[in-house]
């Protein structure tokens, strides 16, 4: 029984593994029963290989047993088992593994057998066990040899090796002629650890359906069960027994805990509109059904299963910071990551879901992926596929859509605009807006299909709700001359706006902006140069009146029925005004404002005159244009006793 040293590294590497690498010490008992699948796994593929083994596959199972009184936990498999020689080998050398061993040489590290999947490559999962434990004692009997040998440490100070007269699970009164039990003698409780809650019955059964919950062979606990006691016959119809409270004994009997077949495992037509439902609401806690669907197998040089889920309401917490995207990441059937960010971009982020793959190459924690290129293709080919079912679903499923959308749609103008436009291309399709003329949401495709001969733009109008935009003076021009607008009432639309530019090479135009190109005569052209240049002293005096408030006043014939209106010159429009200023430390952000002056309007004629008879009602008439103009946009004005003070002044 001479004490052996750890061949591989220092007893600093083995404290790094057990203290570093894994930052949840629940994750023990994932890599044993993981560890015991793969186990399982080489005896099934060598009964493949020899049918004279006498194995069937309903023979196989995982036995998780605790021990309350004692500290003691136990996983028991009835796989391949063990020689010394292995045990030497995968044991005493920390990092090495016999499962990717096993691997290479079953011809190649990719087997086409679905049935043949060795989970645990890296060969320090059964470390892990020293997180929750203080001593292990692993005895192992390889299939077809009567020898057993037991393994047993209490850390990097090394190990032992001996023949054992035990066979795995004869502790328990379950012997096997064949596997492997791992017995972890667990450490004493701390205020900050509770090590005895893995030997609670409630623990083991929230821990093997969290992580383990499908590997493919049955996990199986021992559990203790009350029923009544049954009456003699003889006692039946006796009053006073039916006065009595009733018996219960308590019996023993084995539960299996997991599932085995993942849902995303099995084909389509096996399953029903019922069963996505149900495993959707148990699995990411809604109570409401999805509302779509994505249920998707890839196989080729990036082999993986996805099953997606569009909820139907956003989560309470999704628009705030709490919120955490990611799908639920498996490798063969074990949960690796809860929630993996890695695998849908931020615009997608209403997306729930699993996404399985085999073939992803795993850093020796398990619990945290390297950035590789098949984690980045299957993020690829995932985020193609959510579009083109959001396009079907807006294709073939209307309403279902524009309600997906008025829940998730902020997201994807978020999207938009994130970036600097980079994603424009992936979601531009999928936006939608409150059409003019349409008086419903449309799409930037059917608006494009709708326009003039003649328009060269798509015309937008910004606001803080469809009511208000549909009022805005700016508007009435283009609603004359028969054009649709898009009404934009979210605070990022302009913003995204910026960055989309165009659609379909036409140009995105604000009914605010200076010129918007309705295709005047040069008659017309010329007419308003005049008129302009007739009311240039004009002009000139209410901007002096304004000051700094405007970079200019000038006539319009934009308008129709209303007198004035604010336009912007720049990028900054009155609406992003309105965002930034609204943002937290925001800064204070002024547009370049142009007061507009409806040459069709009498009112021009009333400053003509008060230009010529009276400055000081110029004055006033101007400030409280300017503070009209102000309210219009759903802005406030700067001085509201001022405001007042000129309208009493025009009243009397």
């Amino acid at each position: 029984m001479a004490k052996k040293q750890f061949q591989a590294e220092s007893k600093k590497l083995l404290d790094m593994m057990i203290n570093s690498i894994y930052t949840h010490k629940e994750i023990f008992l994932r890599e044993l029963i993981s560890n015991g699948s793969d186990a399982i796994d080489k005896l099934y593929y060598r009964s493949l290989e020899d049918q004279n083994t006498g194995i069937s596959r309903d023979d196989f199972s995982i036995q998780v047993e605790p021990d309350k009184e004692n500290r003691i936990l136990r996983i028991i498999d009835n796989g391949m088992g063990m020689s010394r020689d292995e045990m030497e080998e995968n044991l005493g050398t920390i990092a090495h593994s016999g499962s990717l061993e096993f691997k290479k040489n079953s011809g190649s590290e990719k087997d086409t057998d679905a049935d043949i999947d060795i989970i645990g490559q890296f060969g320090v999962g059964f470390y892990s066990a020293f997180m929750v434990s203080d001593k292990v004692v692993v005895i192992s009997r390889q299939f077809g040899s009567g020898a057993s040998y037991q393994w047993a440490s209490e850390g990097a100070d090394g190990y032992t090796l001996d023949p054992s007269d035990s066979q795995p699970g004869e502790d328990i009164g379950k012997p096997q002629d064949h596997g492997t039990e791992i017995i972890l003698y667990l450490k004493e409780d701390t205020p900050d650890e509770k090590y005895t809650t893995y030997t609670e019955e409630y623990t083991i059964r929230q821990l093997v359906k969290r992580y383990s919950d499908y590997i493919r062979y049955p996990v199986t606990m021992t559990v203790e069960k009350q029923r009544p006691v049954e009456k003699p016959e003889e006692n039946e119809g006796d009053d006073d027994d039916e006065n009595k409270e009733p018996e219960y004994e308590t019996y023993v009997e084995v539960d299996v805990l997991n599932s085995m077949v993942p849902i995303w495992k099995k084909k389509k037509s096996e399953l029903s509109k019922d069963d996505y439902n149900s495993f959707y609401k148990s699995k990411f806690m809604d109570f409401n059904d999805p509302a779509k669907v994505i249920h998707t197998s890839v196989e080729g040089v990036t082999t993986y299963d996805a099953l997606l889920f569009i909820p139907s309401r956003p989560p309470y917490d999704y628009y705030t910071k709490e919120y955490e995207k990611g799908l639920q990441l498996y490798s063969s059937g074990v949960l690796i990551m809860e929630k993996c960010p890695d695998l849908i971009p931020d615009y997608f982020s209403f997306v729930k879901g699993i996404v399985d793959s085999p073939d992803l190459s795993l850093n020796i924690s398990r619990e945290m992926l390297q950035h590789d290129r098949q984690l980045k293709a299957i993020a690829k080919r995932l985020e193609k596929k959510i579009k083109n079912e959001l396009l079907d679903m807006q294709k073939k499923q209307r309403e279902d859509y524009e309600a997906f959308f008025k829940n998730f749609g902020l997201q994807l103008k978020f999207g938009v605009y994130t970036d600097f436009g980079q994603n424009k291309e992936m979601l531009q399709d999928l936006l939608m807006y409150y059409s003019s003329t349409e008086k419903k949401l449309v799409t930037l495709k059917e608006y494009e299909e709708r326009m003039k001969d003649d328009q060269k733009y798509i015309y937008y109008a910004a606001g803080a709700g469809i009511d208000k935009v549909d009022k805005l003076p700016q508007t009435e021009q283009l609603k004359d001359k028969g054009y649709e607008i898009l009404y934009m009432t979210d605070d990022v639309d302009e913003f995204a706006v910026q960055m989309l530019r165009e659609y379909d090479g036409k140009e995105f135009k604000s009914v605010s902006a200076e010129d918007l190109d309705l295709g005047e005569s040069d008659e017309e052209k010329k007419a308003g140069e005049k008129q302009a240049e007739e009311n240039k002293d004009l002009l000139a005096e209410m901007k002096e009146i304004l000051g700094d408030k405007v970079s200019e006043v000038r006539l319009t014939h934009r308008l129709k029925s209303h007198p004035v209106c604010l336009t912007t010159k720049g990028a900054v429009s009155m609406e992003m005004e309105k965002v930034l200023n609204a943002m937290p430390n925001g800064a204070d952000v002024k547009a370049e404002r142009v007061l507009e002056i409806n040459a069709g309007h009498e009112i021009l004629g009333t400053l003509q005159k008060a230009q010529k008879e009276d400055k000081e009602k110029l004055a006033s008439y101007t400030k409280v244009l300017y503070d009209q103009a102000l309210l219009i946009e759903g802005l406030s004005i700067d001085d509201p006793v001022s405001f007042c003070t000129e309208i009493c002044k025009m009243m009397k």
